[in-house]
């Protein structure tokens, strides 16, 4: 049994469809008219080995904020339904990650509590058409949808590889968190419930 989510939000800025497999091989095609944050999805996708697929349209003519709120916050919500109720998971998962001059430590708990604490630290306002500002406000998006607790920072000199590097360490995070446990047969809580 896959575990998978397709969905799809439409309202007056943007129109998300989202299709993502948590037990993939890391297959992205991520279209939402912004480059580099397409570009920031599939090092996501790539390296949680989810296969995920991504269209937006969004009113780009207005700026990138919607486009790239939105499209995380319907991933996020993707991401849990895809978890189900969350039984059998590792829940928690955290990686350390390098790239070039700049480095990003992530840790996540998805085990439905919604939280982001980041600390990216930008230099610049734009990395190509992608308004830096937005990066975290998205995150927090994605968070909140997914029901997880978010713990993310990012630093270095060149604000490309921060934002990177940020998205790797999430996604190398991600990828131990939702990993099904075999010693593992209820809820990974000593609530019993998440």
């Amino acid at each position: 049994m896959t575990r998978t989510a397709v969905l799809a939000r439409a309202t007056r800025e943007t129109e998300v469809d989202v299709r993502l497999e948590l037990d993939g091989t890391g297959l992205a095609s991520i279209e939402t008219g912004v480059g580099f944050f397409d570009h920031l999805l599939v090092s996501l996708a790539h390296h949680a080995l989810f296969d995920l697929e991504v269209r937006t349209t969004g009113d780009l003519e207005v700026d990138d904020h919607h486009t790239v709120e939105d499209t995380m916050a319907v991933l996020g919500a993707a991401l849990a339904e895809a978890l189900g109720d969350r039984t059998g998971i590792s829940r928690f998962g955290d990686a350390q990650v390098p790239m070039d001059e700049a480095v990003a430590a992530a840790a996540v708990d998805v085990g439905g509590r919604p939280y982001a604490v980041l600390d990216l630290a930008f230099h610049t306002d734009r990395i190509g058409n992608l308004t830096v500002q937005n990066i975290p406000h998205a995150l927090e998006a994605f968070a909140h949808k997914a029901g997880i607790t978010l713990h993310l920072t990012a630093s270095g000199s060149n604000d490309h590889h921060i934002a990177e590097v940020a998205f790797k360490a999430l996604a190398r995070s991600l990828r131990q968190a939702v990993e099904k446990d075999p010693r593992r047969s209820g809820i990974a809580s000593i609530k019993g419930t998440s």
